[in-house]
C-alpha cells in the first residue's frame, strides 16, 4: 500500500523505470498531485540520458529511488514483485524491450490484473517508424505541428521540447494513467496505454486543424493569426532590447490596444482582420513599441484588457509580482522550481520533495515488500540492488 501524501491521488503507487524526458514528467505529475512514486534506477546509477543526476533534477522530484540491475533474473523478480504491489507502472523504453526484460504486459498483467501499464514512446508501439529512435523535434514534424512554428519567410523553430515530450507526450500519459485508474476504480480492469508524443502532438494540434477544415488556416508559415502572421498577435522589441507579448484579437481589446497606444485615430488599423494589411500594420507597431522601454510599457498596459505582458525569462518569471502572489515557483533543491498544477479547493498537495539518488530508498521499499534484512543484505551483496 502507498505512503499518505497529501493530493487527490493520495494512496496510489506507481512504479516508474527509470528514463528521460516524458516518461519522468509524467511521473512528477502524478507524484505533485499525490501518488506514491517509486522509481527503478538502474544498479549502475546512470538513467541514459545527457543530464548529470543530482538532487537538483525537477522532474525527478517527489520519488522514491530503488536501484536494480534488471540485466538479472534476480533483479527481474524484484521489478515484478514492486510491480504487483502497485496500482501503475510507467515505461518509456522502444517497443519490446520490456517484454525482451521479461516485464512487459502479459507478465505484469497476470501477476496483478489491476494494473495500469503506461508506455511512453515518441512514435508508439506500433507503425513503420516504432522501433527507431527520435526525439521531440521528430516526433512533432511527424505529427504536422512544427511546420507551423515559425515566421513567414524563416523555417519551421522547435518550441523547445514543449510539445512533443510535455504536452503530447508526458501530460498526456498522466492523463491516460489517471482515466485508466479511474477506470479500476469503478471496477474495470487493468489494461495497457500505448501513449505515442506522435499521437499525443496530434491531439494538441486539433483545434487548428478544426480552423484548416474551416477554411480560416493556411499552410503558409506565419500566415495565420495566432501563428505571427497578425499585427495584434505577435511580440514587438522594446527599447531596451527587451519584448513584449501583444494577444489582441477580439474588438474590444483590440480597441483598447490602439487607446493605449494612441493608435485611435490611425484609420490604418482599422483593417484589423485584413491580412492583407498585417504586414504593412507590424512595421507601425514595431516601431512604436522601440519608442519606449518594456517597463514604459509595462506601466501603460499591464493591468489593462490590452491582453498584454511583458516577455520574461524564467529568472524574470520568478520574480515577476503576479506568480509571487499565486506561490507559482518555490524553493526547492538547486533553486527555484515551478509548484504543482493545477490547484484544488480542498484537496493540498504536499511540497515535492528533492529528487532522491539512485538507490536512496532501496532498503525502505524492499522493507515495504515483506523482504527482511537478512535477505535485503544479500540482494545488495549479489549486486541485484544498489
Amino acid at each position: 500500500m502507498a505512503s499518505a501524501k497529501g493530493g487527490p491521488l493520495s494512496g496510489i503507487r506507481i512504479v516508474e523505470f527509470a528514463g528521460i524526458g516524458p516518461g519522468p514528467f509524467c511521473g512528477m505529475m502524478l507524484a505533485d498531485h499525490g501518488a506514491e512514486v517509486i522509481r527503478i534506477d538502474r544498479a549502475s546509477g546512470d538513467r541514459g540520458g545527457s543530464m548529470p543526476i543530482t538532487n537538483a533534477d525537477v522532474l525527478a522530484r517527489g520519488r522514491k529511488s530503488i536501484a536494480v540491475d534488471l540485466k538479472t533474473a534476480e533483479g527481474v523478480a524484484l521489478a515484478r514483485k514492486l510491480c504487483a504491489s502497485a496500482d501503475g507502472i510507467i515505461e518509456g523504453f522502444r517497443p519490446g524491450v520490456m517484454e525482451r526484460l521479461g516485464l512487459g504486459p502479459d507478465e505484469l498483467l497476470s501477476d496483478n490484473p489491476k494494473l495500469v501499464y503506461g508506455r511512453m514512446t515518441g512514435w508508439g508501439q506500433t507503425g513503420p517508424y516504432a522501433p527507431y529512435a527520435g526525439h521531440d523535434i521528430n516526433y512533432i514534424a511527424l505529427a504536422g505541428a512544427l511546420a507551423h512554428y515559425g515566421r513567414s519567410g524563416g523555417k519551421p523553430t522547435p518550441p523547445i521540447n514543449m510539445v512533443g515530450d510535455f504536452g503530447g507526450g508526458g501530460m498526456m500519459l498522466a492523463f491516460g494513467m489517471v482515466s485508466a485508474l479511474l477506470n479500476v476504480a469503478r471496477g474495470g480492469e487493468g489494461q495497457v496505454i500505448d501513449c505515442a508524443m506522435t499521437d499525443g502532438t496530434a491531439v494538441l494540434m486539433g483545434m487548428v486543424h478544426g480552423m484548416k477544415n474551416m477554411g480560416v488556416w493556411s499552410e503558409d508559415l506565419g500566415a495565420n493569426m495566432l501563428d505571427t502572421g497578425a499585427h495584434f498577435y505577435d511580440t514587438y522589441e522594446t527599447a531596451d532590447g527587451k519584448f513584449v507579448s501583444i494577444g489582441s484579437i477580439e474588438p474590444q481589446f483590440y480597441a483598447e490596444l490602439r487607446r493605449v497606444a494612441g493608435l485611435t485615430e490611425d484609420r490604418d488599423f482599422d483593417a484589423q482582420h485584413d491580412s492583407g494589411q498585417w504586414g504593412a500594420l507590424k512595421e507601425k507597431l514595431t516601431a512604436l513599441f522601440k519608442g519606449k522601454t518594456r517597463a514604459e510599457w509595462d506601466a501603460l498596459m499591464e493591468h489593462t484588457d490590452i491582453c498584454y505582458a511583458p516577455v520574461l525569462t524564467m529568472s524574470e518569471a520568478i520574480a515577476h509580482p503576479h506568480n509571487v502572489a499565486r506561490g507559482t515557483f518555490f524553493d526547492g533543491a538547486g533553486g527555484k522550481q515551478p509548484a504543482p498544477a493545477p490547484r484544488y479547493s480542498k484537496t493540498a498537495t504536499d511540497t515535492p520533495a528533492a529528487a532522491p539518488m539512485p538507490g536512496d530508498h532501496s532498503d525502505e521499499i524492499l522493507e515495504t515488500l515483506g523482504i527482511d534484512a537478512a535477505e535485503r543484505a544479500a540482494l545488495r551483496e549479489a549486486g541485484t540492488v544498489a
